[in-house]
């Protein structure tokens, strides 16, 4: 399987030898996954093997004439890509909602902090790794405990979101992406990012994502510092970026989550 790995979301961690490790869960069970100099490896280790993760990959090379040369030459030198799929629709929804108002970086750290304080934990090889709480378990969760790991600010959204989850998930695993992406927008507290968020994270199609995104400008900006792209307050990047990416939703996909990409490997 070739390419470089899409590590934009925050379960990634990069171990001494630079492989990177992630615990997910599938509809049948846990798995852990790495992803080393050989590509990936998996193994689950509670439940069964019946639902298996699966990477998506992405290669900017098919990329139309609409892209700037400068960004189409750093995109290309990045070169194909692999992207987990995030097996669990839920996991998605409280990442993205954990991404509300704080920086990237914050999110990373609170994800982490979430799954390995009220999730399932699990051992591997390079010690353990947490998955996300189910519903279940965020419902029963107090004000304290929310305000304790620092998500006071999301536990509305959160508890919201679970209420829902339990009610609707079945008929949402359903949905066309971007169908997916009208009906999150009906959970309080859930707007427009972060539903486009979550089911881009589910589905693997950033068609949907959130194409005005600071990590999209800031990324683009890097590759192509000679373009003149639109200043931060200024609503015209989104129709600029679909412009660019040209006709079709896998055009669109692969422009934005090739620049997601490369800004995972540039930070």
């Amino acid at each position: 399987m070739p390419g470089v790995l899409t590590t934009d979301h925050p379960a990634w961690i990069e171990t001494e030898t630079d492989t990177r490790v992630r615990a997910v869960r599938t509809a049948s069970g846990i798995w852990v996954l790495s992803w080393g100099k050989e590509g990936p490896h998996m193994t689950c280790v509670q439940g069964s093997e019946d639902v298996k993760p699966a990477f998506l990959s992405t290669d900017p090379s098919a990329l139309s004439a609409g892209v700037p040369a400068e960004l189409k030459s750093g995109l290309d030198d990045l070169g194909p890509s692999q992207r987990l799929a995030n097996p669990w629709l839920w996991d998605a929804i409280t990442t993205a909602i954990l991404r509300q108002v704080v920086r990237a970086g914050q999110a990373r750290k609170l994800y982490r902090v979430w799954c390995r304080t009220f999730g399932t934990t699990v051992e591997s090889p390079v010690g353990d790794l947490s998955v996300a709480p189910a519903t279940t378990r965020v419902l029963e969760l107090d004000d304290e405990q929310f305000a304790h790991i620092g998500a006071k600010f999301h536990r509305s959204a959160l508890r919201a979101a679970a209420t829902q989850y339990e009610r609707h998930h079945t008929h949402w695993q359903r949905m066309d992406a971007r169908d997916l992406v009208v009906a999150l927008t009906g959970v309080p507290r859930i707007g427009p990012w972060t539903a486009a968020a979550a089911v881009a994270d589910y589905t693997g199609d950033f068609s949907v994502y959130p194409h005005d995104d600071l990590a999209v400008r800031t990324w683009a900006a890097q590759i192509a510092p000679a373009h003149a792209w639109p200043g931060k307050k200024d609503k015209a990047f989104g129709p600029m970026w679909t412009a660019m990416a040209g006709p079709g939703r896998t055009a669109l996909h692969t422009l934005t989550l090739s620049t997601l990409t490369w800004g995972s490997h540039a930070r």
